[in-house]
């Protein structure tokens, strides 16, 4: 396994059209980046994943998509007004701004600059990370509202309605995909940390006395989720809060941290959240939240497990996970070891030459195969290179039709890892596709 890099990730991410810089002709906008074409398939296997995963494999779990704008009170009872801060140092000198808990001790006694090294740090101070706006015809402070900084409080204000219409009974759960905002003091490594994101969450509502039990259930079972993606187990580890580290809202918490490039940093919180949501959404708005048991007649505030997962961080760590670098026949081999499930091109598909009818061929192969699998096309170069480019982007089966094709409807199937080349009848192409992408094992597993 070659060792990598953050620029060697981004410079494929660009040159292969995985992500590109934001509004990049004009310069670029700090903490932004747009999804290219191979960007977009790969985030959206992994969301199709997650989302079988939480809801078509568990009747008791359902979904929703709540929208960005909400009220503001939703906020205030949430905490994230009052809370939702970081400490914010600015330099007078050289004008950036820094976190005060990610500057050395030494640094904050000497008010010394970490990047200019001149003594002219300011006073720490509140910034809250929430990104403001106004809704209505006229700015004012009676149109304020916020671009919501997660997605979990649109599944809490829409708990009862879920209730009454999902036709769920506690324990359930309640899952999304959605966009969140964060006016980030600092946005670094990539698309880790940036001021626009999408989570996937999921808030399994509980009887208060089983939620220990169904905390350690889920905190496996997400563990598990990113073996399943293919991420090797080596890299994975949970990272228990601490008394420093505990939200206000949690009663035990833990992340599943991988280890990046830069260092072993958190992919995914799951965590108790008792009954902390919904008692503050009822004291708020009004309304009860409660939960009735119409067995055992008991009314309650049900407790909450959440797992809240970054997509787009889910997508760096597929990134750094499957790069591999190899040398085959004196040259380097560039390879994306995605597995089959969350590769953004399940097959490439190859005429040998493009005359004597074989393009037509591949062709239509490619138009059956694309009903099932996502295919791409290609014609140009030589039938090595078409390789490279396709295990560059990860990949993970390649059909070739060539002159033997036409004798006898054979065709050549190419795995990715290890680079073995088999005859398949055309007939039963797909059928090999998905007995390989059921069985596969990344090589050296």
């Amino acid at each position: 396994m070659a060792e990598l890099t953050m620029d060697t990730l981004v410079s494929l991410c660009k040159r292969r059209g995985f992500i590109f810089p934001s509004s990049e002709i004009y310069g670029g906008l700090a903490s932004a980046w747009d999804y290219g074409p191979m960007g977009v398939e790969l985030k959206k296997r992994i969301q199709e994943f997650w989302w079988r995963g939480m809801t078509q494999l568990h009747a008791n779990i359902v979904g929703l998509d709540a929208a960005i704008m909400m009220h503001p009170r939703v906020w205030e009872a949430s905490g994230h007004v009052e809370n939702f801060t970081d400490p914010l140092i600015d330099c007078r000198q050289c004008k950036h701004r820094f976190r005060a808990d990610q500057i050395p001790e030494e640094n904050l006694r000497e008010k010394k600059c970490p990047d200019c090294g001149t003594k002219a740090l300011t006073e720490a101070r509140k910034f809250n990370l929430m990104f403001t706006t106004h809704i209505g015809p006229v700015e004012s402070e009676g149109g304020l509202i916020y671009l919501r900084p997660e997605t979990a409080q649109g599944i809490y204000v829409n708990y009862k309605n879920v209730l009454q219409t999902g036709r769920v009974k506690v324990p359930f759960g309640i899952a999304q995909v959605g966009k969140a905002f964060r006016n980030e003091i600092t946005t670094k490594n990539y698309i880790f940390r940036t001021c626009e994101f999408e989570q996937m969450e999921m808030q399994y509502f509980v009887h208060p006395s089983e939620d220990m039990k169904w905390f350690e259930h889920w905190k496996e079972k997400r563990f598990q989720y990113y073996l399943d993606l293919g991420i090797r187990k080596s890299k994975l580890r949970f990272h228990q809060h601490g008394p420093d580290e505990l939200a206000f809202y949690a009663k035990v918490a833990f992340d599943i941290e991988y280890e990046f490039p830069f260092g072993w940093k958190e992919l995914e919180g799951i965590h108790n959240r008792t009954d902390y949501d919904l008692k503050r959404h009822t004291e708020f708005s009004g309304k009860d939240l409660s939960y009735l048991d119409e067995v055992s007649k008991e009314r309650y505030i049900p407790y909450i497990v959440e797992t809240s997962a970054g997509l787009t961080r889910t997508v760096l760590v597929a990134l750094c996970d499957a790069y591999d670098e190899e040398e085959v026949e004196g040259e380097k081999r560039v390879v994306l070891r995605f597995h089959p499930r969350i590769a953004p091109t399940t097959v490439g598909v190859f005429p040998l030459v493009k005359k004597d009818g074989l393009a037509e061929l591949a062709h239509k192969l490619d138009d059956e195969l694309c009903e099932e699998f996502r295919t791409f096309y290609d014609e140009g170069g030589a039938i090595g290179r078409r390789y490279r480019r396709q295990d560059e982007v990860g990949t993970p089966f390649c059909v070739t039709v060539d002159y033997q094709s036409k004798e006898d409807q054979t065709v050549t199937v190419r795995f990715r890892d290890s680079m073995q080349q088999v005859r398949v009848k055309m007939a039963d192409v797909a059928a090999t596709l998905r007995k390989a992408v059921k069985d596969y094992r990344r090589v050296g597993e």
